[in-house]
């Protein structure tokens, strides 16, 4: 799924549009998966069987969902009513979310991919060939995929989310003979814990020494651009968010780009409220606060300070706006209107952060260009 947010929120770019992390890395089956930052499941090894339970698989859950790993040329041993048994390693995946792209590219396998709901979603260069050259199914909208296709395709696997308790749609995939895994990254509230889900998506492939590779790149980005800021002594005052219908909609302060703006040496005007979601507050209440903000990050669709605007002329009245200092994180759309930020961030938090450094501290990362962000003209 295109997961729409409000707001969520380098190193050198090579090759064609993918950061340098996407480089080919050795691969072998490790004893071990380890875990530094990501919280929301677990992995024990038993010989070349994994045994993985994701702990908090929607918010508010009361317990988790455990997969037993086991490679094709293995008999599948005994174990508890409940665990969901998924075939190693996967040859066919079908992915909801368009966050698990860039976890095939990143690791390889993006050939893997054989159905998604709404492809047009997808930004990633070498899946949209993979699309473009029919190898993608397009399995219809994600909340009523056409499950006749998806049992034509015969996944090693489907990779889902949950929003809820409500698991009606996956039990009638598992019932027709599609195994079902839910990926919980968007839980995590440390952005580094993210990105670990890589090792998620790598347990099915075999691929952990590769995921381990790719996130120690990642994470070494994402430390050497806090650490630039961590000694600054003036932090811009930083608003996100737009106006839907009647209320202003705004990252709360525990929220994942409410820490990501912290660590990037800004100061974000609610970090001191407890929400981990998102706050909905007046237009007034927003004004009163933050009308003198030096930043505006994160303004929805808009796409120039015109348009911003139009869309309300109250906005007008910010003095980001007469100083020109409104972003947007859609600054790279895929060739079919997809956000690239929305289904690369999760994995490249680095990215983000280092434009919100640039963003906020001009000077400090001289080498780097706005990657996700851009200025409103």
């Amino acid at each position: 799924m295109y997961r729409v947010i409000i707001f969520v929120l380098v190193l050198s770019l090579t090759g064609c549009r993918r950061p340098a992390a996407d480089q080919p890395a050795a691969v072998s089956q490790p004893s071990q998966t380890l875990l530094k930052y990501a919280r929301g499941f677990t992995v024990a090894y038993d010989g070349n069987i994994k045994t993985v339970t994701v702990l908090t698989p929607f918010q508010g859950a009361s317990k988790g969902f455990t997969y037993l790993l086991v490679p094709r040329d293995e008999a599948v041993p005994a174990h508890a009513a409940g665990v969901k048994v998924i075939r190693t390693p996967l040859s066919s995946i079908v992915c909801t979310s368009t966050s698990h792209i860039p976890l095939l590219d990143y690791l390889g396998e993006t050939d893997k991919l054989v159905g998604f709901p709404s492809t047009d979603y997808i930004s990633s260069e070498k899946m949209r060939r993979r699309v473009d050259a029919g190898l993608v199914k397009d399995l219809g909208v994600d909340s009523g995929i056409n499950l006749e296709q998806l049992v034509v395709l015969k996944p090693g696997m489907l990779m889902g989310y949950a929003l809820s308790s409500d698991y009606g749609q996956f039990k009638k995939m598992e019932d027709l003979g599609v195994p079902v895994v839910i990926n919980a990254e968007y839980l995590e509230k440390h952005p580094l814990g993210r990105a670990e889900w890589i090792k998620f998506m790598a347990l099915f492939f075999g691929q952990e020494k590769r995921a381990d590779s790719v996130f120690q790149v990642i994470e070494k980005s994402y430390l050497e651009a806090k650490a630039v800021v961590d000694t600054v002594k003036t932090r811009p005052t930083v608003l996100s968010g737009i106006v839907y219908g009647d209320a202003w909609f705004l990252p709360g302060g525990q929220n994942y780009a409410a820490r990501i703006l912290n660590d990037a040496g800004c100061q974000y005007l609610w970090a001191a409220d407890s929400s981990a979601g998102s706050l909905k507050l007046s237009f007034e209440h927003v004004y009163e606060k933050a009308h003198n903000a030096d930043l505006w990050i994160g303004v929805g669709s808009y796409q120039t300070l015109e348009a911003l605007r139009t869309g309300d002329h109250r906005y007008a009245q910010f003095k980001p706006v007469t100083t020109r200092q409104v972003y947007t994180y859609n600054a790279r759309i895929g060739a079919r209107g997809g956000s690239e930020f929305l289904e690369l961030g999760y994995l490249r938090p680095d990215l983000i952060l280092r434009d919100l450094v640039k963003i906020g501290h001009p000077t400090l990362l001289p080498e780097h260009t706005l990657y996700f962000h851009a200025p409103l003209q």
